[in-house]
């Protein structure tokens, strides 16, 4: 493992972003700890048991909140709306705007191709962290930490069927009218790869600004994927 000189500023890091000092920092330390890691340096111990944690009762206070504050839900929109908070996309851009990637440790493997900015890898530190903190202090400081994050979503969300259901464009594209914007405009920034797999890069511009850049098979696909970006910063 990293020595505790460079391992320390990142725990101090992470406790400081989330608002929470773990009464053992080896928890936390573990949670910091990827698979990749772990077996480049025959290390026994990964985070990978706090992030199947953390992916449990994340889950559980959000759907807790959803129940309390919008019981005029149908279950069907509870579902979507959770679904909408609590995503692999979503959790990576937490992660990311916490600072976990850069406090990860990670295997050369895994440093040399982009590790620190996968959003899978992301999310997952997100959920291992949580896990951490559910071990070290129960359930109180997690409930407090995501409340901070994702109460006022949860309370103020626009949650109709038609919203919650529709496809990335359409809500993009409903979004930009209803603020009064013309429609979000796509533009090819890349295509790449091999004819029998190829993929295409989009790039969204909503109102004159590039919100979203997305990666696909089709167009189409990164389209949807470009405006799924798009929505987190609109």
């Amino acid at each position: 493992m990293s020595p505790r000189s460079e391992v320390e500023p990142r725990l101090r890091h992470v406790e400081e972003a989330i608002g929470y000092r773990f009464k053992n920092p080896a928890l936390l330390r573990r949670a910091l700890i990827h698979r990749s890691f772990s077996h480049e340096a025959d290390h026994p111990e990964n985070n990978e048991p706090f992030e199947f944690l953390g992916d449990a009762v994340l889950g559980f206070v959000v759907a807790d909140r959803i129940v309390r504050k919008r019981e005029e839900l149908s279950e069907g929109e509870m579902t979507r709306l959770r679904a909408s908070l609590v995503n692999t996309h979503a959790l990576a851009e937490e992660a990311r705007r916490f600072g976990f990637g850069e406090c990860l440790l990670l295997g050369k493997g895994e440093e040399n191709t982009g590790g620190r900015s996968k959003p899978s890898l992301l999310a997952d530190a997100f959920e291992a962290v949580i896990g951490a903190v559910l071990l070290d202090g129960g359930i109180r400081p997690v409930r407090r930490i995501l409340t901070r994050l994702f109460a006022d979503r949860i309370d103020k969300a626009r949650t109709t069927t038609r919203s919650m259901s529709a496809d990335p464009k359409t809500r993009l594209q409903e979004e930009a009218q209803r603020r009064g914007y013309d429609l979000p405009v796509y533009e090819l920034v890349e295509e790449r790869g091999p004819d029998h797999s190829r993929e295409f890069v989009i790039r969204v511009l909503v109102h004159g600004k590039a919100l979203g850049q997305g990666v696909g098979s089709s167009k189409k696909r990164a389209e949807q994927a470009a405006a799924k970006k798009a929505l987190q910063g609109i």
